[in-house]
């Protein structure tokens, strides 16, 4: 298949770029290399096509699509910040909103048959009860929640008016390789970072904060079995299980051996305070289950960050 990856030099993006070559599809990246997004040069395959372009630029999206001609797009481009969206509404939904908004419009004009949708359990906020499910109420707190829900509204509209199919895939807290360790992003990420560099790490509020936290490879697989199954329906991707922040530092603790300095940070009113998801649809209907467990995980998120490390020093 031509699989177009928006975002595909990001974190996320780019260990799916990777899966596709893997099985032998013809891959064209899409990426502004912005530091807000993350994505970086070096995590493009040689083996893929890389178009240097801004989802909201809609002429020069225009002309990566008229010129590849995908079959499938996975849209993995995004603000994907919670802390930022709250700082910074407009350029979130400059991203998630128009963006996505562009790279639907180029799908139909170019006769995509299908987009993977990457979506988010942020779109949840508060829930009554868990797990949650693909029918749960979705209720988001945050900027970046509620552009993500609008996304996928978009995409049932897109359906409906233009036939285009679609799979939307509702992440956990992906984590793993490639994720930047030194900025905002997932939490895994950033201590991981701080254990490898004997940093003190921050617990904001009192830790008990959980999340249902899904590693990379398994969150790229999921993205595998949508390109042929899971049509015009909507996935929780997840463990199933729920980890709190404390649960991640102790785990930290035990492989690494070093107890960090803890430094208490300030409750986030704009984030949920815990949700993790019944995975039992992808399972059925996608053939999906996360298969890497939570210490394998973090022990390969250690050891990449020590190599990132290592090339700074």
């Amino acid at each position: 298949m031509r699989v177009l990856v928006t975002g595909g030099a990001g974190f996320i993006g780019s260990n799916i770029v990777d899966a596709l070559l893997a099985a032998g599809h013809s891959v064209c990246v899409v990426d502004d290399l912005n530091e807000y997004g993350g994505g970086k040069r070096e995590h493009v395959s040689p083996d893929a096509r890389f178009d240097v372009v801004d989802i909201r630029d809609g002429e020069q999206l225009s002309r990566v699509f008229s010129n590849f001609r995908p079959e499938i797009v996975c849209h993995q481009a995004a603000q994907t910040s919670v802390a930022r969206s709250a700082r910074m509404p407009g350029f979130d939904a400059s991203v998630n909103v128009d963006g996505m908004v562009n790279v639907l419009d180029a799908c139909v004009t170019n006769e995509v048959e299908k987009i993977i949708f990457a979506s988010t359990a942020a779109t949840y906020g508060t829930v009554d009860t868990l797990p949650t499910t693909e029918t749960t109420p979705q209720r988001p707190l945050s900027p970046y929640g509620m552009t993500k829900l609008l996304g996928e509204q978009y995409l049932t509209f897109y359906a409906r008016e233009h036939g285009l199919k679609y799979t939307i895939l509702r992440y956990g807290n992906v984590f793993g390789p490639r994720q930047n360790p030194f900025g905002e992003g997932g939490v895994v990420a950033i201590f991981t970072g701080k254990f490898v560099s004997k940093q003190p790490v921050q617990i904001n509020s009192d830790g008990e904060q959980s999340r249902d936290f899904a590693y990379v490879g398994d969150v790229a697989r999921a993205n595998m079995l949508s390109l042929e199954r899971g049509e015009n329906e909507a996935y929780v991707i997840g463990t199933g299980k729920k980890t709190t922040v404390n649960e991640i530092y102790r785990a930290l603790v035990h492989i690494t051996g070093f107890e960090a300095p803890i430094v208490i940070g300030p409750n986030r009113p704009s984030e949920a305070r815990e949700n993790y998801c019944n995975p039992a649809k992808a399972k059925e209907q996608l053939g999906w289950h996360a298969e890497v467990d939570l210490l394998a995980g973090l022990e390969a998120t250690l050891a990449y960050n020590a190599k990132v490390l290592a090339a700074k020093t």
